[in-house]
């Protein structure tokens, strides 16, 4: 089984709610399984709240990081032309990217949806490339800086585009679809069609080593903890 809760996930023994608890397919480990919530959870409604992707643009920002990687491979899955954004880029166009960048400036083409763990200048920068009517999801910053852009590239260039904030346990709250969507997940990386992206496998004994890991940013996809 593989499952979410919003605190104490790092017990050794924790009660989960059904409404958030899927069984996995044989073939799924549970180092595997633990990449889902919160990482792959958040890439899938990400792009949900985005809507249909078929042959659209769609931009993933901090696309190195657990769910930028979900992100483009579930946007290539969708049909998408995807563009992943990120400073460490290496692996990205494996994952199904058909862009790679390191930086995003103001000007240039649009996308139609913009899938955003940035924020600060990134997020300014993506206010200006939001096509007509498209969606901008921001579910992370990770810079404390100010967002500013030029306020007529939003509503005068494009008329009708959105910026949704994400969190993702109010999502799952509202749409009550978490056991649905960690299946679909689960079904995806089963059939050798979502890659969970592990990067680093500990003890649970060893948790601050890879803490540390994480937030030095030398974990290119995701850390995953056993319990021995």
């Amino acid at each position: 089984m593989v499952g979410l809760v919003s605190a104490g996930a790092w017990a050794e023994l924790a009660a989960v709610s059904t409404d958030v608890l899927a069984e996995l397919p044989d073939q799924v480990s549970f180092e595997e399984a633990a990449t889902l919530p919160v990482a792959g959870l958040t890439a899938l409604r990400a792009l949900e709240v985005g809507g249909f992707v078929l042959a659209k643009r769609v931009l993933v920002t901090g696309a190195s990081g657990g769910v930028g990687r979900f992100a483009v491979q579930l946007a290539k899955l969708a049909g998408a032309h995807v563009t992943a954004l990120a400073r460490r880029t290496a692996g990205l166009a494996d994952l199904g990217a058909d862009e790679v960048i390191d930086v995003l400036e103001p000007e240039g083409p649009t996308y139609d949806v913009i899938i955003d763990a940035v924020g600060g200048a990134t997020l300014g920068s993506a206010m200006c490339r939001i096509a007509p009517s498209g969606t901008i999801v921001n579910f992370a910053a990770t810079s404390d800086e100010p967002v500013s852009y030029p306020t007529r590239m939003l509503f005068g260039r494009a008329p009708g585009a959105r910026l949704y904030g994400l969190l993702v346990f109010p999502e799952l709250a509202k749409h009550a679809s978490g056991s649905d969507d960690l299946r679909r997940l689960a079904d995806l990386v089963g059939d050798g069609k979502l890659d969970p992206q592990i990067d680093l496998r500990a003890s649970w004994t060893e948790a601050g080593g890879a803490i540390e890991a994480l937030l030095d940013r030398r974990v290119n996809g995701k850390a995953v903890l056993t319990i021995d």
